[in-house]
C-alpha cells in the first residue's frame, strides 16, 4: 500500500462586508462566494455593527462602505483597525472627495475602489491585500499623486521663536529700548541683547525696526 499523502488545503480569506444598502451586500457577497479563496464571514448595515462583526469573525479583510448613518466608514476603519492592526479595510464608495477620501487613507485604509470597479477587480483587490498589496482607484492614485506634488507652504519664520524671543520681540515692536525690556522681563541686558541677536537671524531680518515691521504685519505685535 502506497503511503498517504498529505495535500496542504488553501486558506480561504475571510471578507467582512460593511454597507448601509442591503442590495449591495447582497451583490457583493453573491459575487465573491463564486470566487476562489474568498470567504464572506459577515455583512455589517453600519459602522458600529462593523465593529462587533470584526470582534466576531475576526476578518482578514473589510469592505468599508464611506457614508453611512451613524458611524460612517472613515471612523469605522479609525477604530477597527486599533483593535486590529493586522486587518486591511479596503474602501469601497461612490465617492472621490477630498474630505472622504484624504481622512480614511490617513486612517490607516489599505486599498481604494470606486463602485464602479468590475466584480473581478474586487476580487483581485482582497487577494491582493491578502498579499500585502495596495490597489487604489486609477483616480484616487492621480489626486494623491497630485497633492503630493504641490509645494508645502514654508513655516512662518517666527515659529521658530522660543517663548522668551516672542516676548522680547512684543516688546520690541513697541518701540522699548534693550534696557526697558530687561526691566520688563526682568532679565540681564546681555540676555536681552542676546535674545535681540537670535531674533534677527531667526527673522531674517537686519535690525530692529525691521523686527518691529515683521512682528505688526503677522499679528504678533499687542
Amino acid at each position: 500500500m502506497e503511503p498517504e499523502v498529505e495535500t496542504e488545503t488553501e486558506t480561504s480569506i475571510k471578507v467582512l462586508l460593511v454597507d448601509d444598502h442591503e442590495m449591495v451586500r447582497i451583490g457583493l457577497a453573491a459575487v465573491l462566494d463564486t470566487e476562489d479563496g474568498i470567504e464572506v464571514v459577515g455583512e455589517a448595515g453600519s459602522g458600529e455593527e462593523g465593529i462587533r462583526l470584526a470582534q466576531e469573525y475576526k476578518p482578514d479583510v473589510v469592505l468599508m462602505d464611506l457614508v453611512m448613518e451613524g458611524m460612517d466608514g472613515i471612523e469605522a476603519t479609525r477604530q477597527l483597525l486599533k483593535m486590529y492592526p493586522e486587518c486591511k479595510v479596503i474602501v469601497l464608495t461612490s465617492y472621490l472627495d477630498d474630505e472622504k477620501m484624504y481622512p480614511v487613507i490617513e486612517a490607516g485604509a489599505f486599498s481604494y475602489l470606486l463602485k464602479t470597479s468590475r466584480a473581478n477587480e474586487v476580487a483581485d483587490a482582497i487577494r491582493a491585500a491578502a498579499r500585502g498589496q495596495s490597489v487604489l482607484e486609477s483616480q484616487v492614485a492621480s489626486k494623491m499623486m497630485n497633492r503630493f506634488r504641490q509645494p508645502q507652504a514654508a513655516a512662518p519664520a517666527h515659529e521658530e521663536l522660543t517663548d522668551r524671543e516672542m516676548d522680547v520681540l512684543r516688546l520690541l515692536a513697541k518701540g522699548k529700548s534693550n534696557q526697558d525690556i530687561a526691566d520688563d522681563l526682568i532679565i540681564g541686558i546681555k540676555t536681552v541683547k542676546f535674545h535681540v541677536t537670535n531674533i534677527l537671524a531667526k527673522l531674517g531680518v537686519d535690525d530692529r525696526t525691521q523686527a518691529a515691521i515683521y512682528a505688526y504685519k503677522n499679528g504678533l505685535a499687542e
